[in-house]
């Protein structure tokens, strides 16, 4: 039987306690979850890209070795082949997520036939959190407990105290 190997991409800036119950959701349905962090250019990121990288490895550890954070620039269903992947998760909070996702999807099936999206509803309790949202209110120095894991929130603090953001 072929191991099952799911890619969960995104920007993650910064990783939610969203991000990480799909994380672990999805560990209970593939062999392998590789969290794949996005190089975009076109957005302006509070953190780099290494940082987001180890905020998540933190925030995640490495599940016995079935979790594996990477960062890709370019066409996402090139990184996915280069992992030997045929899955592609994506988290939905409401139904404003379904146009771009379905969108999404489309484009990246019209790329690479050989890969499935699979999407999966974010918690009940995650549904409204978002990480442009848990930024700003970190910005005006609101609570974000519960929000992030602790490692992210102690980042959010260090980096607004320093004025960056």
């Amino acid at each position: 039987m072929t191991e099952r190997i799911a890619i969960y991409p995104g920007s993650f800036d910064p990783i939610t306690n969203g991000h990480v119950d799909l994380i672990d959701r999805a560990m209970a349905i593939f062999d392998e979850l590789v969290v794949a962090v996005a190089v975009n250019p076109r957005k302006q990121s509070l953190f780099s890209v290494d940082e987001r990288v180890t905020l998540i490895r933190q925030a995640c550890g490495e599940r016995e070795g079935r979790l594996k954070i990477t960062s890709f620039e370019g066409l996402l269903v090139d990184h996915v082949h280069e992992l030997g992947a045929h899955t592609l998760l994506r988290g939905m909070r409401a139904l404003a997520d379904f146009e771009y996702e379905f969108q999404f999807a489309h484009m990246n099936r019209r790329l690479a036939p050989d890969i499935d999206t699979l999407f999966m509803m974010t918690s009940e309790e995650n549904f409204y959190v978002s990480s442009s949202l848990v930024k700003e209110v970190a910005m005006f120095h609101g609570d974000i407990t519960g929000l992030v894991p602790d490692v992210v929130a102690q980042a959010l603090a260090e980096r607004l105290a320093r004025g960056e953001g």
